[in-house]
């Protein structure tokens, strides 16, 4: 009997905690919170405001974003190391959910001053990418490194304190929820992490507000 009601005790606490874990400091030490009212005390890291050309010269800012899941990334379009690696395992997660609209793929150019928004879209025409909810996006050098390094915490600690005279280059993929707030890292280059970043999206889905 015993042994019954602790199988059910713990299959409760179970279905009625949080799955994926949040993340508040640049160190990615994962933080499990019980219940959802604890949230907003315990979690006060979120990603900042943004204002950003896209591959279409449209202006796109954190509304886009707005009570919707996002993945961001950062590449440049002259990378021959890990960039394309990572487009391509990004297509695969773009690809898989296409049609969920609840979706946004954010990939910033590391080299802006390069990557204009003409670029950027002959970039995503080569790659094959035809997801109307993954953007490309420039603009300022300082204002997307320190994005990239403050907000998404691109580079984890190495990065935080670095500003944007020391080049900017990372593999992390950064899983945010509906309230901005940073729920998962992946390996953008190991097309096993997509397995997991796919079934996190969806876990993500089903998380109530």
């Amino acid at each position: 009997m015993l042994s019954s009601l602790f199988f059910f005790s713990c299959a409760e606490k179970k279905t009625n905690s949080i799955a994926l874990p949040y993340y508040n400091e640049p160190d990615f030490t994962p933080i499990f919170i019980e219940n959802k009212s604890d949230v907003n005390k315990k979690i006060t890291h979120t990603i900042g405001n943004f204002s950003f050309l896209n591959q279409d010269s449209i202006s796109v800012n954190q509304k886009r974003v707005e009570n919707k899941i996002h993945i961001a990334n950062f590449i440049f379009t002259s990378c021959g190391s890990i960039c394309p690696t990572m487009t391509k395992n990004m297509k695969i997660v773009g690809d898989s959910l296409s049609s969920d609209k609840n979706l946004v793929f954010l990939s910033f150019s590391v080299t802006p001053w390069i990557d204009k928004p003409s670029i950027l879209k002959k970039y995503k025409e080569r790659n094959g990418i035809k997801n109307e909810n993954w953007e490309f996006l420039t603009g300022s050098k300082g204002d997307i490194y320190k994005l990239a390094r403050q907000s998404y915490f691109a580079e984890e600690n190495i990065g935080f304190s670095k500003d944007s005279t020391e080049f900017l280059h990372t593999e992390h993929f950064v899983l945010v929820d509906k309230t901005k707030r940073i729920r998962g890292i992946y390996n953008g280059t190991l097309t096993l992490e997509m397995e997991k970043l796919i079934e996190d999206i969806k876990t993500l889905e089903k998380e109530k507000e």
